[in-house]
């Protein structure tokens, strides 16, 4: 590997260059937030926080913000600026050629959640049009949904979704930059218009008891602090690989840790606005079954019980509409930073940008096709690659340690741009990352198995230890005997660069 003193000059066809930069740190970070706040903060949040006990839920969730979330976005938002390249090429160019199938896991984990994202986003979209057409709330709760979810509908909102997803990719960096500038600010007002509305309802005051009051007692249940460190770890994005992609395009004297602070603070309030908007509703208008509601399911809870608490309120159908423009919104910011991420990938190995972008497009519109037309494939994918982002988020840990962790923060973190300077205590919690990893793939393994072995180990099961045991063992094989082809692909003298753009 290069001394990290190298640097070569940049051209213009450089992702760093300052035609492929973001124009301001604001449109930067909003960008960011577009990446990190997704449908999870929505509609997850709030249901996890509610079966979880609420504000005992919270207080483990804050404390892993800052033992998961925040530690791995620094780390991304180094790798991503000092290295130039996607999840590949900066594994590489970290630990060396041998380890590229660790980028290319990272890469293929988030790719494999896109292609079943773009059908959440068809049915926010779906969702949207129905509340401003007067389709829902329907007279029998799920009546709209049974007959949508899982039909040539949800197909066709599936390829909306990536259509519009690829819209803004294909207009590079300034293209995402400005969709960020829309879609995040929107997203926050509306977000904050429904928990303001939440607030004022009678009986709102329970649900804010309940979310923000917590039971000390309840914190020695394990299952808590497991809940909460899986809630950061699937809504944050931190280890997706998307920071480290977005990060390629900062400038030269962008600060990486203040950054970090700001996306994971930034996702975590917009998780509680939703929290507060979803149970305080939920406690004044249905308090008799708050229970039966919230432990609904995700899907349950936004595309049944939601539409018949709004039917409950003064201009309900108007707020439902907003409601679900808020799920849309957050859903292709998200959307656009998966996208980003396999066009780059495709990029870095030396395919033409807007070639990369429509196998991209048209890779994710096939491959979504069971996740839209079956439930059970849904729900299997979202298992399997919800757990497989546990273990990229290991491997980014490993990658940092085995460079030397101390060494890496003062290179890539601690630089002279900084606005602050990031002390040992990250040495520590990049450590904690790899155990806390490995404890969240053995809990969700251990959650999956089944009454007998021949269940537990069913590889066509859609929630079973055999089937992660097949599709991660598959895709392993194939990126392992890959690895020499991606080691020679990104390990390249030219491409060593750690340079940035003005």
């Amino acid at each position: 590997m290069a001394s990290p003193s190298r640097r070569v000059t940049m051209t213009s066809s450089d992702p760093a260059s300052s035609s492929a930069v973001f124009a301001t740190r604001w449109g930067m970070l909003l960008a960011m937030m577009g990446m990190a706040v997704g449908t999870g903060n929505i509609w997850r949040f709030p249901r996890i926080a509610a079966t979880q006990g609420g504000g005992s839920f919270l207080v483990a969730w804050l404390v892993f913000l800052f033992l998961w979330s925040i530690p791995l976005l620094i780390l991304e938002f180094g790798l991503g600026k000092g290295m130039r390249t996607g999840p590949v090429g900066a594994f590489v160019k970290t630990v060396g050629p041998r380890f590229g199938w660790m980028g290319a896991w990272v890469a293929w984990t988030a790719t494999a959640i896109m292609f079943y994202y773009s059908v959440v986003m068809g049915w926010t979209i779906r969702f949207f049009l129905a509340a401003v057409l007067g389709e829902v709330p329907d007279a029998i709760p799920g009546d709209f949904w049974e007959r949508y979810a899982a039909s040539p509908g949800a197909l066709v909102t599936h390829a909306a979704a990536i259509a519009l997803g690829v819209f803004v990719v294909s207009r590079g960096v300034r293209g995402i930059e400005a969709a960020a500038r829309l879609l995040i600010p929107s997203l926050v007002v509306l977000v904050a218009v429904l928990a303001l509305r939440a607030v004022t309802l009678p009986g709102a005051t329970a649900g804010l008891a309940f979310l923000f009051t917590p039971d000390w007692s309840a914190l020695a249940e394990p299952g808590i602090w497991l809940q909460a460190l899986t809630q950061n770890a699937w809504d944050t994005g931190a280890g997706w690989g998307l920071a480290l992609c977005y990060a390629i395009y900062m400038r030269r004297r962008e600060d990486t840790a203040l950054n970090a602070f700001v996306i994971g603070f930034g996702n975590n309030s917009m998780s509680l606005l939703a929290g507060i908007m979803v149970l305080c509703t939920v406690f004044s208008v249905m308090p008799e079954a708050a229970g039966e509601i919230v432990g609904a399911g995700n899907e349950g809870l936004t595309f049944i019980w939601v539409p018949q608490l709004f039917d409950t309120i003064p201009f309900g159908r108007f707020f439902l509409a907003i409601f679900f423009l808020a799920l849309v919104f957050a859903a292709w910011s998200s959307l656009i930073a998966m996208i980003e991420l396999a066009a780059r990938v495709l990029t870095d190995a030396g395919l033409p940008r807007g070639r990369a972008i429509g196998v991209v497009g048209v890779g994710g519109l096939l491959m979504g096709v069971p996740s839209a037309l079956s439930m059970e494939i849904f729900t299997n994918q979202d298992f399997v690659w919800g757990v497989g982002l546990m273990l990229s988020g290991f491997f980014f840990a490993f990658a940092v340690l085995r460079y030397g962790v101390t060494r890496w923060r003062g290179e890539y973190i601690n630089t002279g741009d900084s606005d602050i300077r990031i002390g040992a205590w990250w040495d520590w919690a990049i450590r904690l990352v790899a155990v806390q990893a490995v404890v969240l793939i053995a809990w969700w393994l251990w959650q999956a198995r089944g009454a007998g072995i021949a269940q537990t180990l069913n590889p066509l099961g859609a929630f079973s230890i055999g089937t992660v045991v097949v599709q991660w063992g598959i895709v392993l094989i194939v990126l392992i005997s890959m690895n020499r082809f991606l080691g020679a692909r990104w390990h390249r003298p030219e491409s060593d660069a750690r340079g940035a753009a003005p």
